[in-house]
């Protein structure tokens, strides 16, 4: 698709980039937070939390541009036009994305079309949200004693027309970590059980991460196609693979924080 700039006008504003992290409004890092404040328009995604949203100024206009798997997505080039747009006619324009823009956050695309537009631009990173519901599960991505790498792989929804080389995630020092991958569990628990990792390798979905309404179940690889149709799961769910789950219980920071919550409440 062919951008539509504003025929003799030069862009009058400026778009910010954000990563809005994966849910935690305090997990947002204090130049997200000041760009946030000073918005006149906000492009916001499905995964952005209410809490964030709720950081724009009064007066901002919110527009959802959210992309959910199964659920009607407004287009990535419809997404990049209305950022040329509002580039020309705005002042400070905030592009919210959840977890980082960069990790698989499409922000490079976006980026591209306010480049060939001419509009100035920059990127505020945030946690993505691997490292986000990692640290609040209590599952460490890499390890001395049992994970020496971390890779982090989209499990979208051409996985079975366009299929990973499995082979390279089979590795047993190795933690996998799959974005949007819970539709496509069984495809994935395939290729990776076909390519040598262990049937009984641990896994953990985790939903909703740094939320109040966090949960992480935990199986093993060949289970994760009955995990991941649970009825008790809510999107948004990021899948863990590796031995480095089975630290889950010992170090739940996010469960501990709440029931210490909880004690705070009753005493007081």
């Amino acid at each position: 698709m062919e951008l539509v700039a504003i025929p003799g006008q030069s862009p009058r504003g400026k778009v910010y980039l954000i990563g809005a992290g994966p849910g935690d409004p305090e997990l947002l890092t204090m130049k997200a937070w000041r760009c946030l404040q000073l918005a006149d328009v906000v492009l916001y995604d499905a995964l952005v939390s209410a809490e964030i949203l709720a950081l724009a100024p009064e007066g901002a206009e919110m527009i959802a541009v959210g992309k959910r798997a199964g659920k009607h997505s407004a287009h990535q080039d419809d997404i990049n036009q209305l950022l040329v747009t509002k580039g020309f006619t705005r002042n400070r324009v905030v592009r919210l994305k959840g977890g980082d823009p960069f990790i698989f956050g499409r922000g490079g695309e976006e980026l591209q079309s306010l480049v060939e537009a001419g509009i100035p631009f920059e990127v505020v990173p945030g946690i993505t949200a691997a490292s986000g519901a990692a640290a609040y599960a209590g599952i460490p991505l890499t390890h001395r004693d049992c994970a020496q790498s971390v890779s982090f792989v989209t499990g979208h929804c051409k996985l079975k027309s366009e299929p990973l080389n499995w082979r390279q995630y089979a590795d047993t020092n190795q933690t996998l970590v799959v974005y949007m991958g819970t539709l496509n569990a069984g495809i994935i628990s395939r290729g990776l059980i076909d390519a040598g990792r262990a049937a009984d390798t641990p896994v953990a979905i985790v939903s909703k991460a740094s939320t109040p309404a966090q949960m992480v179940m935990t199986a093993t690889l060949a289970s994760l196609p009955e995990l991941a149709a649970s009825s008790e799961l809510e999107m948004p769910a990021l899948i863990i693979i590796g031995e480095v789950v089975r630290y889950t219980e010992q170090m739940n920071w996010f469960a501990q924080q709440q029931e210490s919550q909880s004690k705070l409440q009753q005493y007081r």
